[in-house]
């Protein structure tokens, strides 16, 4: 039998001083996985790779990215197509910051840069309403830590879409569109290690008077973290 696989969407790559400690994206998704009976297949999105054969495919993850949607540079555009067709056949995808971005996107709604500059830090996610029987937010509590760092967010929802969390400066942190695919604007994959990196990387961008707070003040965040293997069952159960 083929083994199943999910494919990570790669948008880019992290800081060279963040990838020679922590390593890359694709790093960090895989360490917050499971041992599941499937394979991550990477696909280098934004380096135009060719599409990945869809075969043995039964959900797919798009990353962060330092890129802006605005910019709507090539790989983005045409990765934003391919996730439309994804949706078309009720493929189940996660998009995770750049990828949540994307989606909503493509989708119709708004993205723009933050009126008050980057989010970045540990910082407390509220569920806007009971998530019913919603198959990642459900296990969630009302209120959860997770980790940020975005220069632009989710300004307009797409229609038909379901706010499922926000956060004390960004309205929609998170969202589901149809019964499969979500997006979130947190870090599932980080680590306290990796958002300390972040920390240091976007000192500037950050008020004196918050750097000591925000240092002070990371969390495990492991609630948040559990998105990326729920989604991942979800998709197995999907497919049986």
């Amino acid at each position: 039998m083929s083994i199943r696989q999910v494919v990570l969407a790669v948008c880019g790559s992290t800081f060279p001083q963040v990838k020679a400690t922590c390593g890359d994206f694709p790093d960090w998704f895989r360490a917050k996985l499971p041992e599941l009976d499937i394979e991550l297949l990477i696909w280098n999105a934004h380096a135009l790779d060719p599409e990945p054969d869809l075969t043995d495919v039964i959900g797919c993850i798009v990353t962060g990215s330092p890129a802006m949607v605005t910019d709507r540079a090539e790989w983005s555009e045409h990765l934003g197509q391919w996730l439309l067709a994804r949706l078309q056949d009720k493929t189940p995808v996660l998009g995770v910051c750049y990828g949540h971005q994307l989606l909503a996107d493509v989708l119709g709604g708004q993205v723009d840069f933050q009126p008050d500059g980057r989010e970045i830090g540990s910082l407390l996610i509220r569920q806007t309403e009971p998530p019913g029987d919603d198959p990642l937010f459900k296990e969630l509590p009302a209120t959860f830590y997770a980790h940020l760092t975005h220069g632009q967010s989710v300004t307009g929802l797409p229609s038909d879409a379901i706010c499922l969390a926000s956060s004390q400066r960004v309205p929609q942190q998170a969202f589901r569109w149809g019964e499969s695919c979500w997006g979130v604007q947190f870090h599932p994959e980080f680590t306290e290690t990796i958002m300390a990196h972040y920390l240091a990387a976007y000192r500037e961008q950050i008020p004196a008077e918050m750097r000591l707070q925000l240092q002070s003040n990371l969390h495990q965040c492991t609630e948040a973290s559990s998105l990326l293997p729920r989604f991942v069952d979800f998709c197995i159960k999907k497919a049986e």
